[in-house]
């Protein structure tokens, strides 16, 4: 044979692919740079934990921003929540889906590409999260224009600013990432409110509120003020005021030596 002949030969096999190596699958490294963040996945305990913090449930839409390898969205969907993912990376959104697929949860677990800080969260009832400070920060004012109520579970950091979690809790035997912080959407009372016997002037800080009570010519301190969602708890003059708001009105059982029903309808 000549060698023009076995040169030709040796090229088209080589074209034809018989040779080469299929690319291997694309395998996320620990620590990996990302826009915001470096990629560091959830321990499949505290996944489970920061789900039971939430309570989540069918009824539930869980959002991951930041999803990484979709084991946050996948979990969730296992519970029967519908659950999406955003992650820059189309790598990661890519082996997320397949991830996916593998446990059989592809109806309810959604991945899409794209930049977190952008994402439409509106619809969340929970927010399941690995996110560094900055980055919590900066979506904060996001989170709470979400409906009061929903759910937000931070792994190890804090949101901050002034913003205290509602619950914290810890894997026992843990070396790192081992905490997790609830936060409950609380409901807007700043104001004036409008009862039968007076006005109650509101302030409000996150979900803790003051402020007092107008009666008679009367002022009396408004205290132990509290939110969790849509629910608000307070004290004045040794009566316990519990409620639920509903839009401009809030109403409930006021406790003193006997219980009776309270309304209170926002002044605008």
């Amino acid at each position: 044979m000549s060698r023009f002949l076995l040169a030709l030969m040796i090229a088209v096999t080589a074209g034809s692919g018989f040779a080469q190596t299929p690319p291997a699958p694309y395998k996320p490294r620990m620590g990996q740079e990302g826009k915001d963040v470096v990629w560091i996945p959830s321990p499949e305990s505290m996944v489970e934990k920061m789900l039971d913090m939430t309570r989540v449930t069918p009824r539930d839409f869980v959002v991951d921003l930041g999803s990484g390898d979709g084991r946050n969205v996948i979990a969730a969907a296992k519970r029967g929540a519908r659950a999406l993912g955003v992650e820059y990376n189309p790598d990661l959104v890519e082996l997320s889906k397949r991830n996916a697929a593998a446990a059989g949860v592809s109806d309810k677990a959604t991945f899409v590409q794209g930049d977190m800080f952008e994402a439409d969260i509106s619809q969340a009832s929970v927010l399941v999260l690995f996110l560094i400070p900055d980055n919590l920060k900066r979506l904060t004012p996001k989170f709470l224009a979400l409906k009061p109520g929903t759910r937000i579970v931070s792994n190890t950091y804090e949101i901050g600013g002034g913003w205290e979690p509602d619950e914290s809790d810890r894997i026992d035997l843990c070396a790192s990432w081992c905490g997790a912080h609830l936060y409950v959407v609380p409901a807007k009372v700043a104001g004036a409110w409008r009862l039968p016997d007076g006005d109650l002037i509101l302030n409000q800080e996150f979900q803790y509120v003051w402020g007092s009570y107008e009666t008679n010519g009367i002022s009396l301190q408004v205290e132990n003020g509290r939110l969790r969602g849509d629910e608000i708890s307070f004290t004045v003059n040794k009566v316990e005021y519990t409620g639920r708001i509903k839009g401009d009105v809030m109403e409930g059982v006021a406790k003193g030596r006997e219980s009776r029903p309270w309304r209170a309808t926002l002044l605008r």
